[in-house]
């Protein structure tokens, strides 16, 4: 499995040089699915170019590489330069498609829309992505923290591992005296978003800096991209960062358990995200299916910190010579065997009730 892993990411740093046709195969029989019957996929030719999130980075480089190996003459280009600048170049037309972990602002939409003739632009949710809590501190294991904990650490006001606050949530841990070193993202991140979305709505007394995709905390040191994240942590011995579960999983970093609202410290996995996202409520209309994350969840077992990852698309309007190419890949993307294939990566595949949806939103681009 980690060899796979290490592969994709190996793959998509040509990304940025060569584009990701270079990653594909040259083996274009349809691929079997689980049971052994084969995948239809709508292939088309052209190029593609999209941008944003580089959480979903690893995700849509085994799609692209998935749907190269069954489609001839295809040439997909996605660079993980985060949601900002991912919403940035699809309003300016350089993207065709773009990555983000949040949805348009109020005031990105009508720009977004420009864009669109005929149509909107719509949020596709396409990857879930727990965000992990990852930590590197000597002799600590199974580390567990409140919403309230993790949110003193992060604004600074829990600057010792063993504060009274944090040996509160681990009793029976022994915890150093060392000096805490938080790790956040430096450029526009979604996962920044949705990570001090949470705190704000877990811990409101102890994060009063609400969200958004830039970090507002004092302190603390900032790193580009998960992967920025993940090597700081993994790199400093009294290091806590944010960032998205592959990208943990990948470095061999230990994760905390994160408080819910049923008040049970969860373990991140697929199952227990699966179970935030299912509760979230689609908050858009029509093929528009921004989503609603009730990050107080008290289902039993889920993990709370979780993202979903847009694809940002037109609805209507999308060039001819782009158009199938698009709806090939994305309905790739959301079919049961794309987002099966999530899980070795590590992500959480779209609950069934909103992988319909987003398959059925990806049919009617025109």
């Amino acid at each position: 499995m980690k060899l796979q892993r290490y592969g994709t990411i190996a793959c998509l740093a040509l990304t940025a040089t060569l584009g990701l046709s270079a990653c594909g195969s040259d083996n274009n029989e349809p691929s079997t699915s689980a049971s052994g019957s084969a995948a239809a996929v709508d292939c088309a030719t052209g190029t593609v170019n999209a941008q944003g999130s580089s959480a979903q980075k690893n995700a849509m480089a085994e799609w692209i590489k998935a749907y190269q190996q069954k489609c001839q003459g295809t040439t997909v280009n996605y660079e993980a330069s985060g949601s900002g600048a991912g919403i940035q170049a699809f309003i300016a037309g350089t993207a065709d498609f773009a990555g983000s972990d949040s949805a348009l602002k109020p005031e990105e939409q009508p720009q977004a829309d420009a864009k669109c003739v005929g149509g909107k632009a719509i949020h596709l949710p396409m990857v879930i992505g727990p965000v992990a809590v990852a930590y590197n501190v000597s002799g600590v294991d199974n580390l567990q923290l409140k919403p309230a904990t993790l949110a003193k650490i992060f604004a600074g006001k829990v600057t010792k591992w063993d504060d009274a606050t944090i040996k509160a949530d681990n009793p029976d841990a022994k915890l150093p005296a060392t000096t805490i070193q938080t790790v956040h993202r430096s450029d526009e991140s979604g996962t920044t978003d949705n990570f001090t979305k949470y705190l704000s709505k877990t811990a409101e007394s102890d994060w009063t800096l609400s969200n958004a995709k830039s970090w507002k905390a004092p302190g603390g040191t900032g790193a580009k991209g998960s992967d920025g994240v993940a090597s700081r942590v993994k790199g400093a011995d009294g290091s806590i960062g944010y960032m998205e579960w592959s990208f943990a999983e990948n470095a061999g970093l230990k994760m905390s358990k994160i408080g819910n609202g049923n008040g049970e410290f969860a373990a991140l996995t697929a199952e227990a995200a699966g179970k935030t996202i299912a509760g979230a409520a689609v908050e858009g209309q029509g093929d528009d299916l921004k989503l609603k994350i009730d990050y107080n969840t008290k289902e039993a077992g889920a993990y709370p910190i979780v993202l979903a990852t847009y694809e940002i698309v037109c609805s209507k309007g999308l060039a001819a010579d782009k158009l199938k190419l698009v709806k090939g890949l994305l309905g790739h993307a959301a079919s049961a065997e794309g987002q099966a294939s999530l899980t070795e990566l590590g992500y959480a595949p779209l609950p069934e009730t909103v992988r319909t949806k987003v398959e059925t939103a990806v049919k009617n681009l025109s």
